[in-house]
C-alpha cells in the first residue's frame, strides 16, 4: 500500500447511518428511567437492537442522571454500542426540565444538522439556584433562544403540566413527545403497547402520552404558552366587627390622600399588616409612610413614597416565632399540601422541622425580661441548650397542632416582646438614614429604601440577612454624597444577594472604602 493509499479518506461504515442515539436527562422523580425502559421496549418489539445506559447524577438536584439509547435494525450481526453520548452526535435529546436542555446544549449533545430536542418549559430549581439569597433562577428565555439555533428540530411546552393535568409524571408526556416527533421510525401503537406492557398506571400514562403526542405534532404555538402581562388579582373585600371595619375605613381614606404612584402598593402593605398584627398596627403603618411622603416629590414620580410602601410593610410583618406558628397551622397551608400530594381525602401525615436559636426564645419574653436573660450568659446557655435541638414536629398529631395553634394565636401579646421592640428600633434607625438623605441625594434615598428586601427569613437566615444589611448601610454612608452614590448601594445590595456567606459583599466594601 502505497502513502497515498494510506492517506487516503475512508468510507464511512454505511451500517453506521443505522444507528440512532438518544439521550434522555432528568432528575430525580421524573421518571428518567421508566421512559428509557419505554423506548427500549419499542425499539426492541419493532425489531430493533437496543442498548440502554445511564450515568447518575448527584443528590439533590445538582445533577441530572444521563440516559444514553442506541438502537438499530436487526441484522446478522449484533451491532456494537457505544456506551455515552458524544458532542454532535445525538439524534434525539429528550430533557425532562428547561435548565437540563441548556446543559445539553453547552455540552454539544444539541446540533443544528442533526438533533431533535425535546424539552418540557417548566423549572426545577437546582441547588445552586435556591441558595443564591436573592433571585438565583436563571432566564428559560435564554435556553429558548439557544435552542431554536442549536436544534435541528425542537419540541419544547410544559409536559410536566400536561402530565399532571392527566393524572400522570411527566415521564409519559415525554414519550408522547418522542412518538410524535417522527424522530423514531415507529407507529403510535407500539408505543402505546410499550406503556401497556409495564402494566403500572396505564390508562394516566396513556392519557397523558396521547395529549402530548398531539402537542407534538401541532407545530403552532400554544397561545397559554406565550407570555402574557399578569392581570392584578382582584383583592378580596375586608371583614369584620362593624366597629373595626370603621377603623380600617378610616385608614384607606389616608391611603387615597397618598401620592398615587404609590396607593396601589400601600393599599397591598397595609392589608399585610393589617393581617399580620391588627388595625391599629396598621395606623402605624401609615404614620411611617406618611413621613416619607412628606418628604417626595412629584418631579421624581414619588418613586420613593412607592418603594417606602413596599418596604415598610414586609419590615413591620417580620417572622417571628408567633407568625412561624400561624402560618404552620392555617388551614389553606393544609389544603395546599393535600393538593400537591394528591391526597384526595387520604389523611397525610405531617412532620415540621422546628430548630428554634436561644435568641428566639429570649425574644418571646417580655422586653425587660427578655434584655435581662440576653445580657446574662448563662441563661442563654441555658435555653440554647434546652431548645437549640433538631424537632421533628408532627402537625398531624392533635397535641402538636394544637401547641402551634395556641402560640401562633399570641399576636396579642407580640408588642410586648423583646423581639419586637428590637424590630422597632432597628426600623426606625433606617428610616431615619433614609430620611436623612432625601435632601442630599434622593437617588441614595430611595436604593437605601430598596436594601431592606436583604432582611428576609428567620432565625440563622434571618440573623444572617440582617448582619449584610446593617453592613450595607454602614458602606452605603461612605458613598452618599456621591454623585454615583446610588449606583455604588445598588452594587452593594446585590453584591449582598450573590452568595450566603458574603464573600462578593466582602470584596464590594474593599472596593468601596478603597476610594471613600
Amino acid at each position: 500500500m502505497t502513502i497515498q493509499q494510506a492517506l487516503a479518506p475512508r468510507q464511512p461504515d454505511e451500517k453506521l447511518t443505522t444507528v440512532i442515539k438518544l439521550a434522555v436527562l432528568a432528575v430525580g422523580g421524573q421518571g428518567g428511567g421508566v421512559l428509557t425502559n419505554w423506548i427500549e421496549s419499542v425499539a426492541r418489539s419493532q425489531g430493533y437492537a437496543c442498548q440502554a445506559t445511564s450515568v447518575a447524577g448527584v443528590a439533590q438536584r445538582t445533577g441530572a442522571t444521563i440516559y444514553y439509547i442506541e438502537m438499530a435494525p436487526m441484522g446478522e450481526v449484533a451491532p456494537v454500542f457505544s456506551l455515552a453520548p458524544a458532542a454532535g452526535d445525538v439524534d434525539v435529546m429528550i430533557a425532562a426540565e428547561m435548565m437540563e436542555a441548556g446543559r445539553a446544549i453547552l455540552r454539544g449533545f444539541v446540533t443544528p444538522d442533526r438533533t431533535t430536542l425535546i424539552a418540557s418549559t417548566h423549572r426545577a430549581l437546582a441547588v445552586s439556584e435556591k441558595m443564591v439569597p436573592g433571585d438565583g433562577i436563571a432566564s428559560s428565555e435564554e435556553v429558548r433562544a439557544a435552542a431554536e439555533v442549536a436544534a435541528d428540530k425542537l419540541i419544547m411546552f410544559d409536559m410536566d403540566k400536561l402530565a399532571i393535568a392527566n393524572g400522570s409524571v411527566i415521564s409519559s408526556s415525554l414519550f408522547g413527545a418522542l412518538a410524535g416527533s417522527g424522530a423514531l421510525p415507529f407507529p403510535r401503537a407500539a408505543f402505546e403497547e410499550a406503556i401497556r406492557a409495564s402494566g403500572k398506571g396505564v390508562e394516566a400514562s396513556l392519557r397523558a402520552f396521547g395529549a402530548a403526542f398531539d402537542r407534538a405534532q401541532n407545530a403552532a404555538v400554544d397561545p397559554a404558552e406565550v407570555a402574557q402581562p399578569k392581570a392584578a388579582a382582584a383583592m378580596p373585600a375586608p371583614q369584620g366587627p362593624a366597629r373595626l371595619m370603621r377603623k380600617w375605613e378610616a385608614l384607606s381614606v389616608r391611603v387615597a390622600a397618598l401620592p398615587a404612584p404609590a396607593q396601589e402598593m400601600a393599599q397591598h402593605g397595609l392589608r399585610k399588616v393589617v393581617k399580620f398584627q391588627d388595625v391599629a398596627y396598621g395606623a402605624e403603618y401609615l404614620d411611617r409612610l406618611e413621613e416619607i411622603a412628606a418628604l417626595d416629590a412629584e418631579g421624581h414620580g414619588y418613586a420613593l413614597t412607592a418603594e417606602a410602601a413596599k418596604h415598610i410593610a414586609n419590615a413591620m410583618a417580620y417572622d417571628d416565632v408567633i407568625r412561624v406558628a400561624d402560618l404552620k397551622t392555617r388551614g389553606a397551608r393544609f389544603a395546599r399540601i393535600q393538593e400537591e400530594m394528591g391526597a384526595g381525602d387520604r389523611p397525610v401525615a405531617l412532620t415540621e422541622f422546628m430548630h428554634p436559636r436561644a435568641e428566639e426564645i429570649a425574644g418571646m419574653l417580655p422586653a425587660t425580661m427578655g434584655a435581662r436573660v440576653e445580657a446574662n450568659p448563662k441563661a442563654m446557655a441555658r435555653l440554647d441548650r434546652w431548645f437549640n435541638k433538631g424537632r421533628r414536629v408532627r402537625t398531624h398529631r392533635l397535641g402538636n397542632f394544637l401547641m402551634l395553634y395556641v402560640l401562633g394565636g399570641l399576636c396579642g401579646y407580640r408588642r410586648r416582646t423583646l423581639r419586637h421592640s428590637y424590630e422597632q428600633e432597628h426600623l426606625t434607625r433606617w428610616l431615619d438614614k433614609v430620611k436623612g438623605a432625601v435632601a442630599q441625594n434622593y437617588a441614595v434615598a430611595v436604593e437605601l429604601v430598596r436594601c431592606r428586601r436583604l432582611v428576609k427569613g428567620y432565625s440563622d437566615t434571618h440573623a444572617r440577612s440582617l448582619s449584610k444589611f446593617d453592613r450595607v448601610m454602614e458602606a452605603a454612608e461612605l458613598v452618599r454624597h456621591r454623585e454615583d452614590g446610588a449606583e455604588w448601594v445598588a452594587r452593594l445590595r446585590e453584591a449582598a444577594l450573590m452568595d450566603e456567606k458574603g464573600a462578593a459583599l466582602d470584596g464590594a466594601i474593599l472596593t468601596v472604602k478603597s476610594f471613600a
